[in-house]
């Protein structure tokens, strides 16, 4: 991982109030490549019986991982904006596990990114979630 990347896409994460309080880490960067994971918390438990992260707080990881490769492509700028984000859950994430999102910008054109994005936990052949997305180019 290039310190060249990783020191100013930390301080990006880092700069997200939501991502600070859901304790959001970059795990790792690289052109148009990111992996950013949060740690299981009962404050975002979803269903109190089984322990289940609620499925915003994966959304918001997604989201935040996408726009994080979206940022670290070369040809798509220093920001970026959500412009679409479509998720589907496959199965609840395992209560008690860290949750880990890995997104590819696949393509990048004049004005739009796009995205492609899966959260797993300690189970990393049965994802929790997929993502794509489109996320505006600031050029």
């Amino acid at each position: 991982m290039s310190e060249t990347i990783t020191g100013p896409l930390q301080k990006f994460v880092s700069a997200l109030p939501h991502a600070r309080a859901l304790g959001m880490r970059l795990e790792a960067v690289r052109e148009g490549w990111a992996e950013v994971s949060m740690p299981y918390d009962e404050k975002i438990v979803g269903d109190p019986e089984t322990g289940v992260v609620h499925g915003g707080a994966v959304s918001a990881l997604m989201d935040t991982c996408a726009g994080t490769a979206v940022v670290s492509h070369p040809k798509a700028g220093v920001s970026t904006a959500t412009l679409d984000l479509r998720i589907d859950y496959m199965r609840p994430a395992t209560p008690g596990e860290r949750i880990t999102a890995v997104a590819e910008c696949y393509h990048v054109t004049r004005t739009v990114a796009f995205v492609r994005a899966t959260a797993m936990d300690a189970d990393r052949d049965r994802p929790v979630a997929t993502a794509t997305g489109a996320f505006t180019v600031a050029k």
